[in-house]
């Protein structure tokens, strides 16, 4: 059953956008760090798989600023340029495409290398918290997103929040089994999965389709 949408005051209406807007300057600030702290212990280790997921914490970051440009341009009234926004994402799709090409490019080089990576306990303890914290922020911005009436910016927002948390998992646990039992080929391995995310990632940004999956979402 789908619930009949409630109008919502303007008063509500600015609280919900500024909550929104908290929640992607949290975005930033917290993913800026995560990059920051996964590409200098992925390269000091040598990890392919935690250089990427760095990579693409930067990322996520560039799409959260976005949607807090965008808010903030709300809470002060002002006209958005659609044209503008979408070329825009669809710059952000290409970093994407980017990242991906890095990454396959680096897994394949360690795979047929002879290089043997570190492991990383700091990587482990930074991908084990965003495990924790990543789908908590994803489902605040949905949260948000849906009380604002379906708002397809924050819903896309959190889609892309959610994508950060398979990535999470997929690095940990190639790290994690690394850890354990020493298969240098589970990093690289790991590394490829993470350019699959970032392609489906990027397509999905390309042509607006984490906000319409979202809006069919909303529709069951």
């Amino acid at each position: 059953m789908t619930a009949e949408p409630s109008v919502l005051s303007d008063q509500e209406t600015d609280r919900l956008t500024r909550r929104g807007l908290r929640l992607a300057q949290f975005t930033v600030v917290y993913n800026v760090a995560e990059g920051a702290i996964a590409i200098t212990t992925g390269l000091l280790a040598g990890l392919v798989s935690l250089v990427g997921f760095g990579v693409d914490s930067g990322i996520e970051s560039l799409a959260a600023i976005l949607v807090g440009l965008r808010l903030s341009a709300r809470l002060r009234h002002g006209a958005i340029d659609e044209a503008k926004e979408r070329r825009a994402l669809k710059a952000v799709a290409i970093t994407f495409f980017i990242l991906a090409a890095y990454v396959t490019v680096e897994a394949v080089r360690s795979l047929l290398g002879d290089e043997e990576p570190s492991t990383s306990t700091v990587g482990l303890v930074l991908l084990a918290a965003s495990i924790v914290i990543m789908p908590l922020l994803a489902a605040a911005k949905r949260r948000v997103g849906l009380a604002l009436g379906g708002d397809p910016l924050i819903l896309a927002d959190a889609a892309e929040t959610r994508i950060c948390v398979l990535l999470s998992i997929s690095t940990l646990a190639g790290l994690g089994l690394y850890a354990l039992t020493g298969a240098s080929w589970l990093d690289p391995v790991a590394a490829l999965v993470i350019a699959v995310f970032a392609i489906h990632e990027g397509r999905e940004a390309w042509e607006g389709e984490l906000v319409e999956d979202d809006d069919d979402d909303d529709d069951d």
